[in-house]
């Protein structure tokens, strides 16, 4: 009987290393065969969309501002005096007084290299493909997604704000973190970005290295100290430097993503530690942006935007709303938001309308001048109406995505989640975080900000409202993934 049961356990360990020896072989032979392959009748497309933009384009008589995009990472929604917060930001919170301030902003994605993606292409990350976090090539995460046949990078198929502009006659710039791909085709000077000056990763991976272009003038360990104002130097230089042609500056800084790194003339001042040293540093890098293009003569005709790729991590400020990075939640999307723009916008506007990163594709080629492209779905809205006078905006899904997963779609004030796995650690004493299904909710945002109160039996006709939004854009990315016409 006991020898029985010794052959049984035996075969049974034997069939346990055959399966593993099978995969880990199946696993080496995907990543040896891995190549992304970007669509070559989309590619062939695109390039004559670009061409027909360019065209209509320069037949666009009405003025147009430069543009700088200041992005910074993981700052919450409470970390600006002018939304809320506690920390000392004068030169932001001037921004957003002499500008315009979206209250109800959601950032594309609740991690950065999909809320990147999203931002510079104007579509849910999740047609872009890229609606996942990228690693440096040759991680073990990087191999991993290969093996599971995931992209590490963004396709270079898409149009990103920078070819749009520059079709449009902008010089146009990238200056910071870059994450959405190490290498050809999909870095920035690839797409779209005359100039190059930044680091390809979050501050926390390795190599972080500082490129200009195509040389690294900064090799792994860069002195992060430095990051700040290397970023702010570049930026000015190439504003300077192109001071008689329009230009589109992209600054995205790597703060205050961890590990946090503040100037040595900062280093100590904040009484909110090192965090509020941090985006003290931030707050005098946007100033002297505004002080080079008042010195310029160019503060007038530029509108410069200042916002997050997502909410705080481990520091930081939701300023309440339920959630932080990584969440759908709230307080994982929804960020600061400051646009100003002398010539084109009222000063001091605070507006409430739901909008999200994907907005910012369509509305700045529409100041630009730049017709959208038509061989593919644009998931923005054009917010100059809004952000110029308060116009109303059309009633509009907003979709919030973890990676692949549809989990939450918002209308005006409602937001419903699917059923989903929340996170519980509290007393198990695991070092993870169990996933507990939870769900369907239905929060009213507006008497319930926090997400803390489901409705959904109460509102039983919004809810199903909703859920059938959800329903069709499924059915939309499942019958064209990415949204090609």
């Amino acid at each position: 009987m006991i020898g029985a049961l010794a052959r049984v356990l035996g075969s049974l360990v034997l069939v346990a290393l055959a399966a593993a020896v099978a995969g880990v072989a199946l696993g080496a032979w995907r990543l040896a065969r891995y190549e992304q392959v970007d669509d070559p009748d989309a590619l062939a497309r695109k390039a004559g969309e670009l061409a027909w933009m360019a065209q209509t384009a320069r037949a666009a008589s009405a003025p147009r501002p430069n543009v700088v995009v200041i992005l910074f990472d993981d700052l919450g929604l409470g970390d600006l005096g002018a939304t809320g917060g506690r920390l000392a930001t004068p030169r932001l919170d001037a921004l957003a007084a002499e500008g315009v301030v979206l209250e109800q902003y959601a950032a594309p994605a609740p991690v950065c290299t999909p809320s990147r993606a999203g931002l510079l292409t104007g579509r849910w990350p999740i047609r872009t493909t890229l609606a996942h976090v990228v690693f440096p090539s040759g991680h073990a995460i990087d191999r991993w997604q290969r093996v599971r046949g995931l992209p590490v990078r963004l396709p270079s198929d898409e149009i990103t704000l920078a070819e749009a502009l520059r079709a449009g006659g902008y010089a146009t710039a990238a200056i910071g973190k870059w994450h959405l791909g190490d290498h050809a085709p999909s870095r920035p000077r690839d797409l779209g970005f005359d100039h190059w000056f930044g680091a390809y990763y979050s501050n926390d991976m390795a190599p972080f290295a500082l490129w200009r272009n195509d040389e690294v003038v900064a090799p792994h360990p860069v002195d992060q100290t430095t990051l700040t104002p290397l970023y702010t130097d570049e930026a000015v230089r190439f504003i300077e430097l192109h001071r008689n042609r329009r230009f589109f500056v992209y600054v995205a800084h790597n703060f205050p993503h961890v590990p946090l790194h503040a100037t040595p003339a900062q280093r100590g001042r904040s009484e909110a530690g090192v965090y509020g040293d941090v985006v003290a540093d931030l707050d005098r890098s946007t100033g002297e942006i505004l002080d080079a293009l008042e010195r310029l003569g160019l503060a007038d005709e530029t509108l410069v935007v200042a916002t997050s790729d997502n909410g705080p991590w481990f520091q930081g400020s939701a300023r309440g709303l339920r959630g932080r990075k990584v969440e759908p939640f709230e307080g994982g999307l929804r960020v600061p938001f400051l646009a100003r723009w002398p010539a084109g916008f009222a000063a001091g506007a605070r507006l409430d309308a739901p909008t999200s990163g994907v907005d910012l594709f369509p509305t700045l080629l529409a100041l630009a001048g730049v017709p959208l492209p038509r061989d593919r779905a644009i998931d923005g809205t054009d917010l100059g109406g809004l952000l110029a006078g308060g116009a109303a905006l059309p009633e509009r899904p907003l979709f919030y995505y973890a990676e692949r997963e549809l989990r939450a779609v918002r209308i005006g004030r409602w937001k419903r989640f699917e059923r989903q796995g929340v996170a519980y650690a509290a007393l198990t004493g695991l070092p993870f975080a169990p996933l507990f299904p939870q769900g369907p909710w239905l929060f009213d945002l507006a008497r319930d900000p926090d997400e803390s109160y489901d409705v959904h039996e109460r509102e039983p006709d919004t809810f199903a409202r909703l859920g059938g939004e959800s329903e069709r854009h499924r059915a939309e990315i499942g019958a064209n993934p990415r949204g090609w016409r």
